[in-house]
């Protein structure tokens, strides 16, 4: 797959170096912050699996109110790349002032649906009643502040995309430790205190979010795309920009969240028992998505900053050689993953059934972590050229075609359970890893015998 006529191997190591620079920080923080996911539903496991299930439910609702802010940040990462890559910082700045106003109101509009609405969504996923009563309240905790979701989400995206990778990941830690040592406090008590259960792991992550959104922005301040909500900026083009690249990136992460939601209710109609077991699978699984997550934030920068000085052979290299090193690095996590997932799964419970269905879903996931390492960083050099209708059609397909119909048909159905439902999940990544493999070289194969096509022409693809 590698192989390819158009890349430059005198060139490798510096290239290689470049992404790591990049992609290293980035991959620290997620690690950091999926730690602090584990840890949480790693004390709340120790609540009860009906706790687990409630906010792996809420969690699911948060997720779409995310996909939202983040498809905001892919728009943003790929104009400001590009931006900067074309030396037009003033842009940059303008993009990262109107992104932000973005998120805001679109933070806020999430806000008002939680107020109004949690128990109604929870009840659509199909929830026992118990179940609803204790998703509700950490999803109203987390989701009506959702305005802080977004800022620190957008914010860590405009530093990325500007190159800057690592204050993101010194921020993180800082505020990862805290919410660690709150998690702790404020779910089991202290003292004669008891803590407030599910509530107190709410707690813990909206103080986070508050004071890392507030911490992003003070060294947005202090960098070269410094913007102010208060200045005036004729910009009215680069919204219409943002808007354009971002709704396919919102639509691809809508359609794979409200098919989250589905095949969710899917495997809550199995059983309590087998989604906390899922649950508990899932969370352990977001590690192996760390080196893709970050080495596509790398693709993303690279790409973009590499379309925006019109060196397309460049761009289609740093997406090639990302994607190489990403199934490296995903595989080998795979190898563990597959050996140690009896004792990861201890970790959550004590029941052996539970166990044994966490142990299955592992490892039939430890064989898809090459097809998932392609996926993710194929979508964001595709997002970083300014294609993300690519990402929205793969997502289409992977999810409601063959995700959904095979959690259906595999872990309903046919009665296999956890590992019909996983197996419907790996066939969905190898899909979405051919598809986009397909669309990256086409994309580039063109714009490199059309040397005179300028970035723009891409948001039209």
């Amino acid at each position: 797959m590698f192989e390819d006529k158009y890349l430059n191997k005198s060139n490798l190591k510096v290239q290689v170096s470049t992404i790591l620079v990049l992609a290293v920080p980035a991959m620290i923080e997620n690690i950091l912050q999926t730690i602090v996911g584990f840890v949480d539903i790693l004390f709340v496991a120790k609540l009860g699996l009906v706790e687990v299930t409630a906010v792996g439910i809420a969690n699911a609702v948060l997720a779409i109110y995310m996909a939202i802010f983040m498809a905001v940040g892919v728009g943003a990462s790929s104009l400001i790349a590009r931006s900067i890559g074309a030396g037009d910082v003033d842009k940059a700045k303008a993009i990262a002032k109107q992104s932000t106003i973005l998120a805001i109101i679109v933070g806020i509009i999430f806000g008002i649906i939680t107020l109004f609405f949690s128990d109604s969504l929870l009840r659509f996923m199909g929830a026992e009643s118990k179940v609803v009563a204790l998703g509700a309240t950490y999803l109203r905790i987390v989701g009506i502040p959702s305005v802080f979701i977004a800022l620190m989400l957008i914010f860590g995206s405009l530093l990325r995309a500007y190159g800057d990778t690592k204050t993101p990941m010194y921020v993180s830690w800082w505020m990862n430790i805290l919410h660690i040592g709150l998690d702790y406090v404020l779910i089991f008590g202290l003292g004669s205190w008891v803590g407030w259960g599910v509530a107190g792991a709410a707690w813990a992550t909206v103080v986070v979010r508050i004071l890392g959104a507030l911490v992003l922005y003070y060294y947005i301040r202090k960098s070269s795309i410094s913007f102010s909500l208060f200045d005036s900026i004729n910009s009215s083009s680069l919204v219409t920009s943002l808007i354009k690249i971002s709704t396919p990136a919102a639509i691809e992460r809508l359609i794979m969240r409200f098919g989250q939601v589905l095949y969710f209710g899917l495997i809550v109609y199995i059983g309590t028992e087998t989604f906390a077991a899922h649950t508990i699978a899932g969370n352990i699984e977001t590690f192996s998505y760390m080196p893709g997550y970050g080495l596509a934030i790398a693709a993303t920068t690279l790409v973009g900053q590499q379309i925006g000085a019109g060196k397309y052979k460049e761009a289609y290299q740093y997406g090639i050689i990302t994607t190489g090193i990403a199934i490296v690095f995903m595989s080998i996590v795979g190898i563990f993953m597959f050996f140690c997932a009896p004792w990861m799964a201890s970790w959550f419970t004590s029941d052996n059934e539970a166990i044994q269905m966490v142990i299955t879903a592992l490892r039939i996931d430890a064989f898809a972590q090459p097809a998932l390492a392609v996926g993710l960083v194929l979508t964001g050099a595709l997002q970083g050229a300014g294609d993300t209708k690519s990402p929205l059609y793969s997502t289409a397909i992977g999810m409601w075609l063959i995700r959904i119909i095979g959690v259906y048909i595999m872990g309903v159905y046919l009665g296999m359970g956890i590992a019909g439902i996983w197996l419907a999940i790996a066939l969905d990544l190898l899909i979405r890893a051919i598809f986009l493999t397909w669309r990256y070289r086409s994309l580039f194969l063109c714009l490199m015998k059309e040397e005179k096509q300028v970035p723009e022409r891409l948001l039209k693809n």
